[in-house]
């Protein structure tokens, strides 16, 4: 054989092999188009949010799947590019950098806390990408380039505030953790019992990740506050919710509402320390239409019937479908606008009818006031109307 029939050879050989080993072809549902839209996903998958951030994932992903089925955005399937930020700020920047820059993706849904969205802002406003949060936040904020998804720290604090006043008592202990949306949440708290005659008994602050809370639990029984307004966030509740529940001071009927505790964290908490306390949110999976029926059903058939849903999950998995719709209205992926599309956008949610405001990127909520049960969910005690989100209160 000729040197030249030998390369022939072999190549022909090699192509041969290759084909053999290749898959099986990817097969579009019926209806769809070949043509692709990438869309960030951008969460702590890894690192200390992750036990937060990995649900809110799980949500992100019901959506697509559920827009893709009906044809995808503009007949083009949404394919998610999916990106660890390690619950490490620097690298939350560094992620979006790459998704914008490298993957060339239409749009993110991503950051949990205030300091990731922080620390990716200022990529999102340089490189013109667009960013969705879903995250109940402090407010204080507007980007040409973010779509707030989430309640403002004004949407929830000020109505649970009033509630609480009139319908459990006059005096207030308040207790966060110490970084800016607890704080700010707290302000406006003791803003609205200042313009109401309520009475502050005290006022304490600890790290993220804290876990001794006897300092508190200590004044608490000395003042006797009528109520606890509870901003402590994350794996740091498992310890207070637990302390308070070792003190009686649950089950003295002291009132404890909690601004950043769902159904989901809940689940790591204990339901059996969350019994008889209160919770302030825009969702609840016990909401009763048919929109969340039919979201709560999905979620748990795709990922087990032992999983719940909590109001950021919702928000992430309707900030999915508010880009779909904003970009289908403007015929167009461009971030500029997909914005303007979204001014005044309305969406029949499982947390209900909510609505982008006009200008401010932030959606119009309700307020909602639960108890929890022993099962951990929680069954709703008050409903606010719509309350206009106003990120920039006078404080």
């Amino acid at each position: 054989m000729s040197d030249r029939n030998r390369r022939k050879f072999i190549k022909t050989s090699a192509m041969a092999a290759a084909a053999t080993a290749l898959p099986m072809p990817f097969i579009w549902p019926k209806g769809a188009s070949a043509a692709t839209v990438k869309m960030g996903i951008l969460h702590s998958l890894t690192g200390t949010i992750a036990i937060a951030e990995k649900s809110v994932v799980d949500s992100e992903l019901l959506a697509v799947e559920e827009i893709n089925n009906a044809g995808g955005v503009m007949g083009q399937q949404i394919e998610a590019v999916i990106e660890d930020g390690a619950s490490d700020w620097p690298t939350f920047a560094e992620k979006a950098r790459k998704l914008i820059e490298k993957d060339k993706v239409a749009s993110v849904m991503g950051c949990y806390t205030s300091a990731s969205r922080k620390a990716v802002l200022p990529v999102f406003e340089k490189l013109k990408g667009l960013l969705y949060y879903p995250t109940y936040y402090e407010g204080l904020e507007i980007s040409p380039n973010i779509m707030y998804t989430a309640q403002e720290a004004t949407q929830s604090s000020i109505a649970a505030t009033e509630w609480l006043y009139e319908n459990r008592g006059k005096s207030f202990f308040l207790v966060g953790s110490d970084y800016i949306w607890p704080r700010t949440t707290i302000k406006l708290c003791k803003i609205t019992l200042d313009r109401l005659g309520g009475t502050v008994a005290g006022e304490n602050y600890y790290p993220l990740g804290h876990i001794e809370f006897s300092s508190a639990i200590n004044k608490i029984k000395a003042t006797k506050p009528d109520v606890i307004v509870n901003c402590v966030v994350g794996g740091s509740n498992v310890a207070f919710f637990k302390q308070l529940k070792a003190a009686g001071i649950i089950d003295a009927g002291t009132t404890v509402l909690s601004l950043a505790v769902s159904e989901e964290e809940v689940s790591g908490i204990g339901s059996e320390n969350t019994a008889g306390t209160l919770t302030c949110m825009g969702y609840f999976q016990s909401l009763s239409n048919p929109t969340n029926e039919k979201y709560v059903s999905a979620f748990k058939k795709k990922y087990g019937a032992n999983r719940v849903t909590g109001d950021t999950l919702e928000c992430a998995y309707i900030a999915v479908h508010l880009w779909a719709m904003a970009a289908e209205k403007a015929q167009s992926f461009d971030v500029e606008k997909v914005v303007a599309a979204s001014s005044g956008l309305e969406i029949d949610a499982p947390e209900g009818k909510v609505k982008f405001h006009t200008d401010n990127h932030h959606l119009w909520k309700h307020a909602r006031i639960g108890e929890f049960l022993p099962d951990g969910q929680a069954k709703m005690l008050y409903e606010s109307p719509l309350i206009e989100p106003d990120p920039f209160p006078k404080l």
